[in-house]
Formats: structure tokens, C-alpha cells, sequence
């Protein structure tokens, strides 16, 4: 039952997101990936709750929505949208921490508030700054070799996995299995390469690079997890009936977005 969830959740998901890529407009994508965004944000947001911390977060998704505008904005810099953030949640936190009950939650509540917004806002919005610098091929080409290298890495440590990788954080993961899944991600970046990518990306980068996405998307995928063990829970919410919520969604793509985007400006594919 779970598997048919799951493949009737990525038949809906897997559209959506091409037709976001190759045919909507840069305002009209800018706000799709803000709406993946917020929604993963809420959700990190609601798991500290269940261990009695508060994340203020009003203030979280205005904090993300203006690292969103530096984005988008060219005359608005992230560094200013830094400091307009912790203004904000300064002043904020000056006139609303007030008792004692207020002050005791402050370290934890003010910590969480601005990390969870610099956690996915900063990150996921170089989905933006990837399809306006390089197109929306290289963007498939770096989901197809995340998603791939994922799926084979589950299998592959079901069949021969020994050793395991982040033990807390992710129990099932091993290391036979994550070599597998970069073994698998290489593979589908190369034949997304000779297909779609032949005059812009040579074979040696191509292998080198996927090679890399998959080892930063394993990385990325435990640390998310990390905060789903300090809550006591499995999925980040059931929005997305067999995948669990928009935070399990992007977990892989919160580091290698970013991270495959700066190898493209200095390191490049052709």
C-alpha cells in the first residue's frame, strides 16, 4: 500500500515540477519555489514543538521570505537580508520575551527561528539562480542522479549493507549502500549526459560531478533527519502520502543545490 502511495504521490509531483522548469515564468517559478520552501519550513518548525520548544514562526517565514527576495532582487543582497533578519528577530524577541517563562524558552526559540529559515530559504532558492544561470536541464540532471543514487542506495543496503553511516541519525543507511547509490547516481548523470547534455558537459566532469551531488545529497539527507530523531518522530508531516512532508522531500536537496551550483560557476561541465 505504501509503494502505490508513493508511486501515485511522484506521478502528480514528477509533472508538476517539469512544468515548473521548462515552462513557467521566472516570477511564476521564484514563487513555486517558495511555496516548496515555506511549506518544508513549517514543518521544521512544528517539530522542536513537540519537545515543548517554540519557534516563532510568523516571524521565521517573514525572516525566509526576505532571503528569498535577495534571490530574486539583484539590487537586495543576501548580506543585507542577513541583517534585516536579525534586526527583525531582535527587536522582536526584545518586545516579546517579557516573563521569566518567555526568557527560559529565548536561547532555544530565537536559535531555531533563524536557523530554520537560513536552513531552507538560503539553500533552496539557488533552485532560482540554477535555472536562470544554466537552464532547467542541468536542475533534471541534478534530481535525476539525487533521486536515483537515493533509490539504489536503499536497495543496495538492504542486499549487502554491513556497515553502517550515521547510526543515530539514520539508522539504515551503511556504507555498501551509499556506495551504491553514488555507483547509481553516476551512472544516471551519464546517460542524462550522452542523451541531453552531449554538447554541454563533458563525460569526465559529468562522472566527477555526479559523483559529488550524490556524496553532498548523503550528507545533506542524515543531518534533516537528525531533527526528525530529536522530535521523536519518523516524517516531518503525511502531506505527501508515502513520502511523508515537504521537509523528507527536499532533505537530499537542502545542501547539493547549492553545493552544484557553485560547482558549475567555478568548475563548470564542458
Amino acid at each position: 500500500m505504501n509503494m502505490l502511495k508513493r508511486t501515485a504521490t511522484a506521478a502528480v509531483l514528477i509533472p508538476l515540477v517539469l512544468v515548473a522548469l521548462f515552462y513557467f515564468s521566472r516570477l511564476a517559478f521564484f514563487i513555486f519555489i517558495q511555496i516548496v520552501m515555506l511549506a518544508a519550513l513549517l514543518e521544521f518548525y512544528n517539530l522542536p514543538r513537540k519537545k515543548k520548544v517554540f519557534p516563532a514562526r510568523t516571524i521565521g517565514i517573514l525572516l525566509a521570505l526576505t532571503i528569498s527576495a535577495s534571490f530574486y532582487f539583484s539590487e537586495f543582497s543576501i548580506g543585507l537580508a542577513l541583517f534585516a533578519c536579525l534586526f527583525v528577530l531582535g527587536l522582536y524577541s526584545l518586545l516579546t520575551t517579557d516573563i521569566l517563562e518567555k526568557l527560559v524558552q529565548f536561547p532555544a526559540g530565537i536559535a531555531l527561528t533563524f536557523f530554520g529559515a537560513v536552513y531552507l530559504s538560503f539553500t533552496l532558492n539557488y533552485f532560482n539562480w540554477l535555472r536562470n544561470d544554466f537552464g532547467a536541464l542541468y536542475i533534471v540532471f541534478m534530481l535525476l542522479v539525487i533521486h536515483i543514487g537515493d533509490s539504489f542506495a536503499m536497495l543496495a543496503g538492504r542486499r549487502w549493507g554491513k556497515h553502517k553511516f550515521a547510526p543515530l541519525a539514520s539508522p539504515n543507511k551503511t556504507w555498501e549502500g551509499s556506495l551504491g547509490g553514488v555507483l547509481s547516481g553516476v551512472m544516471a548523470g551519464v546517460i542524462f549526459q550522452q542523451i541531453f547534455l552531449q554538447g554541454q558537459a563533458v563525460l569526465w566532469k559529468t562522472i566527477l560531478i555526479a559523483a559529488l551531488i550524490q556524496a553532498v545529497a548523503q550528507i545533506s539527507d542524515p543531518i534533516e533527519s537528525l531533527f526528525k530523531r530529536a522530535a521523536g518522530v519518523k516524517d516531518s508531516s503525511n502531506l505527501l502520502p508515502g513520502h511523508g512532508g515537504f521537509f523528507d522531500r527536499v532533505d537530499s536537496l537542502i545542501l547539493a543545490t547549492h553545493f552544484f551550483y557553485y560547482i558549475l560557476v567555478y568548475f563548470g561541465m564542458n
